[in-house]
């Protein structure tokens, strides 16, 4: 029988295993036993139709256990998975289709027939699923539980997981069998993360954290998870008595303490909140802690990197930062992209090396090149300092990303479709400060008044046809000009003031 790391130590010990993965909101559930039996058939399926190592599986639905049972199904064959979100609009998907080429995908029937109508390479074959009633042109049950195994080595790519720059297209982080297990395995002991604890689950599973932080770390502890499509205050008010654990972004945290229901009482079976995605504001911690007596653990991970840091489980969480580099994780804070170290509390480029960090983006070696120092650390991006007693604070972002409630949005992707409109001049977005999501996008272009409102009416259609609902601008501004530096940059922050 083959083997991989990942196989060994999130499906073989659950195999057996008749303990409840996932309860679902009627209060019906599944073992671990029955899931990964159903992942097995998946797998099954997939040989039987030809899939090999190292072939690209995307999969774009709402939130079910059938995204799960693919991901487990490409551990067990060798396959890659590529999960999208389902809020891309078709014009999105095709691009990330064309970039990975995959051999299979999963989708619902409306955007399968949408993708029948692209030019796909001929050996992709397209299958229509639905979150409920699962695979809808086949019986899975019809396939018996694949057990020849894969081996896999450890260093070879489990999955793609895009992410963006301000500048050019999307990219596939390719990440390792390796780089999943050991953060997983670093997350489930330095959070203290066993079998009897119950885990909230609100988050999405097509990106880092509901996906590989969340569900890794209970395939290697064998806890139970209350498994959510999405955020609810109502669901959270009625499962937080019985549980011991929430994932979370900041979002989650304001609602709660905007919210009556959130008291000492409800949380006082709760053993650790744990936020990530975006920035967790101090005046947040602060408040969540008078409503509940819980001090939220924040930490800070990337696509590209997993988790890097964390606020310490047992000891010191200090509001507004990120915690301490988690164990086998080298940070260090540099002048820009050199590789000269700064003091203690004084600003830089926050660089990673660490099992956890990919090693490659896929199909583009001019990214690679720029993104690591010839030492092996990753260049995040992201600005910040480390303290007198060595924990991480973000200041800030080098780019432009804009952060809405723990989703990513790249202000270039609007700013582009913006500007193809004749009648825009220019244009710019940036993100605007929401007491709800954190931040949301708002445009603002220059553009003849007598052309306004039908400037405006066709920009709505463009960004409905084109934008997943959480990329498409709040409001859209007018201004007579954009301000700019002597070198012709347009200056965000001035556009910022600008407008509030």
């Amino acid at each position: 029988m083959g083997h991989s790391l990942l196989y060994n130590n999130f499906i073989k010990p659950h195999i057996d295993n008749e303990d409840p993965f996932l309860i679902f909101r009627d209060g019906s559930s599944i073992s671990y036993q029955d899931f990964f039996s159903l992942s097995k058939k998946i797998s099954r399926f997939f040989v039987e139709n030809h899939i090999s190592k190292g072939d690209r599986v995307l999969f774009q639905l709402e939130k079910s256990i059938y995204g799960l049972a693919v991901y487990t199904s490409c551990i067990m064959t060798g396959a890659i998975y590529v999960p999208l979100n389902d809020q891309y609009t078709l014009e999105e998907t095709k691009y990330f289709i064309h970039d990975s080429e995959p051999k299979f995908i999963f989708c619902n029937s409306n955007r399968a027939k949408e993708i029948q109508k692209l030019k796909l390479k001929e050996d992709t074959s397209i299958y229509e699923i639905d979150p409920i009633n699962g695979f809808l042109k086949f019986n899975i049950d019809e396939y018996k539980e694949l057990e020849d195994i894969q081996t896999v080595n450890s260093d070879e790519i489990i999955s793609f997981l895009y992410t963006s720059g301000t500048t050019g297209k999307s990219k596939a982080v390719a990440l390792s069998h390796n780089n999943l297990y050991s953060n997983a395995s670093s997350l489930k002991e330095y959070w203290h993360i066993q079998k009897s604890d119950r885990l909230i689950h609100m988050l999405p599973i097509f990106h880092t954290h509901g996906l590989f932080v969340a569900i890794n770390t209970a395939f290697l502890s064998g806890l139970s998870l209350y498994f959510f499509e999405k955020f609810s205050l109502s669901d959270l008010v009625e499962v937080l008595p019985k549980s011991t654990l929430l994932m979370g972004v900041p979002t989650y945290y304001k609602r709660m303490n905007a919210s009556s229901l959130i008291n000492k009482d409800l949380t006082n079976k709760m053993r650790l909140f744990i936020s990530g995605s975006a920035p967790l504001s101090s005046i947040d911690q602060q408040d969540f802690y008078q409503k509940t007596g819980h001090t939220i653990l924040e930490r800070y991970g990337m696509t590209e990197t997993n988790m890097n840091t964390s606020n310490p489980y047992e000891g010191e969480r200090k509001p507004g930062s990120v915690g301490l580099p988690l164990p086998d994780v080298q940070i260090r804070i540099t002048e820009g992209n050199s590789k000269i170290p700064l003091p203690a509390k004084e600003v830089g480029m926050i660089q990673v090396k660490g099992p956890n960090v990919f090693s490659s983006y896929w199909k583009n070696e001019h990214a690679n090149q720029e993104s690591f120092t010839d030492d092996g650390f990753f260049i995040t991006g992201d600005l910040g300092y480390i303290d007198q007693d060595g924990y991480v604070h973000i200041s800030g972002r080098e780019k432009d990303l804009i952060i809405s409630g723990g989703f990513n949005i790249y202000p270039k992707e609007i700013e582009d479709l913006i500007n193809n409109h004749p009648d825009v001049k220019e244009s710019a977005v940036v993100g605007v400060k929401d007491d709800d999501l954190g931040e949301v996008p708002v445009a603002v272009i220059v553009v003849d008044m007598e052309f306004k409102y039908q400037v405006l009416t066709d920009l709505e259609n463009v960004f409905q046809q084109n934008l997943a609902k959480f990329k498409v601008p709040r409001e859209i501004k007018i201004l007579d000009e954009l301000p700019r530096n002597a070198m012709g940059k347009i200056q965000k922050n001035l556009i910022l003031k600008l407008i509030n």
